[in-house]
């Protein structure tokens, strides 16, 4: 069984090593130290990838929708906010578990041995309340209301939190351009601390960021219990065994709430299930 599991988890990363490929595949981002700035750049992926990215094809939604959401560039916002109820009305946080390149980030780093993991941290069901809160106050309110004198907002959540841009965006442009490494200062140290503590949080904790920061996992997770694909137990079916809510590593019980807000859709419960009745 622990090796069909294993099988089966490393075929899901292999679709989101792919997919994490494709969305970044512009390889002259990497050589020129450049961000792409293309046709393809208007949109928008599914996953937490960022814009300033130097291989990035398509622009992260939770970024563009802070670009926009304070501007009068309607037009653009009402496609963004369409983008993120097809693809939740579509999928859930199916895209957290499958194509989310910084997820597979995590789900990679939480594979490295430690001497001992941490299936909840303390106020564990508290913190994951904390996503909501960053989604509205640097996503929608901070950018809706802290603007400039042309009353443009700013992307205040990739410029402040997110260790994702960090990771895929800042690091490979300041390695990659001198004249950027003599303009850094404390907002770099700082996304760079916030970087390291997710690393680090992520040897322990199963997806750490997922769990308590993520702004997009928010906005997906409204769209569990009602995305076209979604997970069906068969009650008739079940045993009650627990063996389902034991291999969540998102802390779900499958047999109570089989769509639960915090499910990425992994597939581990439906693979540990002795009987099939999750399907």
């Amino acid at each position: 069984m622990d090796k069909r599991k294993n099988t089966n988890e490393w075929k899901r990363h292999g679709v989101q090593a792919l997919w994490a490929f494709l969305t970044n595949s512009y390889l002259a981002g990497f050589a020129q130290g450049k961000i792409y700035k293309g046709s393809l750049k208007n949109l928008c992926v599914p996953g937490l990838n960022c814009y300033s990215c130097p291989g990035a094809l398509g622009a992260c939604p939770i970024g563009a929708m802070q670009a926009v959401i304070g501007s009068w560039n309607f037009k653009f916002a009402f496609y963004v906010a369409g983008f993120l109820v097809f693809v939740g009305a579509l999928a859930g946080r199916l895209v957290c578990g499958w194509l989310c390149p910084f997820g597979l980030i995590q789900d990679l780093l939480h594979k490295i041995p430690f001497p001992k993991k941490i299936r909840a941290v303390p106020g564990d069901k508290l913190l994951r309340k904390l996503k909501y809160v960053i989604l509205l106050v640097f996503v929608v309110l901070l950018p809706m209301f802290l603007v400039d004198i042309m009353g443009q907002g700013a992307p205040y959540f990739c410029k402040l939190v997110c260790p994702a841009g960090t990771l895929e965006g800042g690091i490979p442009l300041v390695l990659l351009n001198k004249s950027m490494r003599g303009a850094l200062g404390w907002l770099y140290a700082w996304k760079n601390v916030l970087l390291a503590a997710t690393i680090i949080l992520s040897l322990l904790v199963y997806r750490p960021f997922c769990k308590y920061i993520c702004p997009l996992g928010a906005v997906y997770s409204v769209f569990n219990p009602i995305a076209v694909f979604r997970y069906r137990v068969d009650k008739e079916a079940c045993i009650s065994c627990g063996a389902c809510k034991e291999s969540c590593k998102m802390q779900v019980d499958p047999v109570r709430n089989a769509n639960h807000p915090e499910c990425i859709r992994c597939g581990a419960c439906k693979k540990a299930c002795p009987v099939k009745a999750i399907r």
